[in-house]
């Protein structure tokens, strides 16, 4: 089965919004860990220390907030999912991580909101 325009186009800026917020992280002196890190309960797309603390971080990419504030795509569903991708980072790792759960709003234009503590 073939991707639909639509997909492919969401699939393209999804990807770039992600490279967006890894420059952006670098920048701000974070160290990047992994990127779509996968488990069994789902993927986060930047897992990166932050002195101390490691943020799980969510990347929502939007051309504009038509349908709301990006962040507010990540629902209790989606917040779930982060919680237990760190439970299970911790397993594999061997250490309980000091963890925390950010999202990073990336628009088309470039411009980027970090949200550090966002659940």
């Amino acid at each position: 089965m073939r991707n639909s325009p639509q997909d492919v186009h969401k699939k393209v800026l999804g990807k770039k919004g992600e490279r967006l917020a890894l420059s952006y992280l670098k920048k701000q002196g974070y160290k990047i860990l992994q990127t779509n890190y996968r488990t069994p309960f789902g993927e986060a797309d930047i897992v990166a220390m932050d002195g101390d603390e490691i943020a799980f971080i969510e990347v929502k990419t939007r051309t504009d907030d038509k349908y709301g504030a990006p962040k507010e795509a990540v629902g209790a569903e989606k917040q779930k999912r982060y919680y237990q991708l760190a439970r299970y980072y911790g397993a594999k790792t061997g250490e309980e991580p000091n963890a925390r759960f950010d999202v990073i709003e990336v628009y088309a234009d470039g411009k980027i909101e970090y949200y550090k503590y966002a659940f």
